[in-house]
């Protein structure tokens, strides 16, 4: 199915397209993945139908034309959908990449000798009708709710106009920004979208007159559901803080009559019956590398323990599916790029300038403490 490029220069510049306003209504009528919704974020272009009923967003970088997950449109005419997009991507020399595939792009694209699959790892899903009985049977999750609120903290849901008008939500984000790893990452992960919460569901912990924490969720429209989009813990954020975030949010889109809730991918997830080792070899041992080396950038392994403690109802497969009969690191280097906004290598410097002066910090405190301790036995001994 995949059209290769024309040899034409890939000099061509592409028009830039971005029209939030008709991608948002596409979305809100047609977005099964669960990633759709952020096709309305900041650096996203739009590409639509020759009909006016689906639309793809995506990111050009290093040739390849990397897409929010899939097309948005309806079920029926996905096929049709990709064969167009497709047609366009060729008239670019470009290549295409569907990172955060599943269900049904999958169902087409995956197994076709054009195209090239990998597993990215698997997010977690709920029934928010259920969810009640997680904490009910969950000590641990319950206490930390709890803990929580004797600690005075209340959670509101605000509308989109009142959070975006409140600066109290930018200092928090700002304070939960510092604590990152890595510079402030875009593409999927666009941590700036306060400006514009339209359509989304915004969820405040408070503790007296300050904002501790908050979620944004996003809507999976054809799912009836929603992708926690972010979560957020500032400073002074007790224990438990986004626990009770996530009961006060599961019960509310339960009692609207939601049917599905994910917290988004879990990069390399290893827990689900999978088939990573059907990825290719280097790119099987630089993810296992990523995973155990990488913990100073992304915490992937705290990001899974984090979001298995919810006890998911189910967890999917996510894939990058990428129009090549094998995956290239070519590919994989514009993935990353994507999410830097400048060269990998470049990121991964600053990631380790940034952890180097964490660990000098926390060094420093450990010196400060025992060098206290010291002096604090010198004056009791007689």
């Amino acid at each position: 199915m995949a059209i290769m490029p024309t040899p034409r220069a890939e000099a061509r510049i592409d028009t830039i397209s971005r029209d939030v306003e008709r991608a948002r209504r596409l979305a809100l009528q047609f977005g099964w993945n669960a990633m759709a919704y952020q096709i309305v974020n900041e650096g996203i272009l739009h590409w639509f139908s020759s009909s006016c009923d689906a639309v793809v967003g995506y990111v050009r970088t290093h040739g390849v034309l990397l897409v929010v997950g899939a097309p948005i449109c309806d079920h029926a005419r996905l096929a049709d959908v990709l064969e167009e997009w497709e047609q366009f991507v060729s008239e670019r020399a470009a290549r295409v990449c569907y990172f955060g595939a599943a269900g049904r792009v999958f169902d087409i694209l995956h197994g076709h000798a054009d195209y090239s699959t990998v597993l990215l790892g698997a997010q977690p899903t709920w029934d928010p009708a259920r969810w009640h009985e997680i904490p009910a049977s969950t000590a641990s999750l319950r206490s930390q709710i709890h803990r929580a609120r004797n600690k005075g903290v209340l959670v509101t849901e605000f509308t989109p106009d009142r959070a975006t008008a409140d600066p109290r939500l930018r200092i928090c984000l700002e304070q939960w920004l510092r604590t990152r790893g890595l510079p402030t990452l875009h593409f999927l992960v666009e941590p700036h979208t306060l400006h514009d919460l339209r359509g989304r569901r915004i969820f405040v912990a408070e503790r007296g007159a300050q904002v501790v924490g908050f979620i944004n969720a996003s809507p999976v429209a054809a799912r009836h559901g929603w992708l926690v989009e972010q979560f957020v813990r500032g400073d002074g954020a007790p224990n438990g803080t986004i626990e009770l975030l996530l009961d006060v949010m599961m019960r509310a889109v339960a009692a609207d009559g939601a049917e599905y809730v994910t917290m988004g991918l879990v990069p390399l997830h290893e827990g689900t019956q999978l088939r990573p080792d059907e990825n290719p070899a280097w790119l099987t041992v630089l993810l296992a590398a990523t995973r155990v080396h990488g913990r100073r950038f992304y915490n992937f392994r705290g990001l899974e323990r984090f979001k298995t403690k919810f006890r998911p109802h189910d967890w999917e497969p996510i894939y990058a599916i990428s129009a090549e009969p094998k995956f290239s690191l070519r590919t994989l280097y514009a993935i990353a790029a994507a999410f830097t906004v400048q060269s990998p290598v470049t990121a991964v410097a600053g990631g380790l300038v940034r952890a180097a002066r964490m660990e000098t910090l926390r060094l420093v405190g450990w010196l400060r403490r025992r060098v206290g301790t010291g002096d604090d036995m010198q004056r009791r001994t007689p």
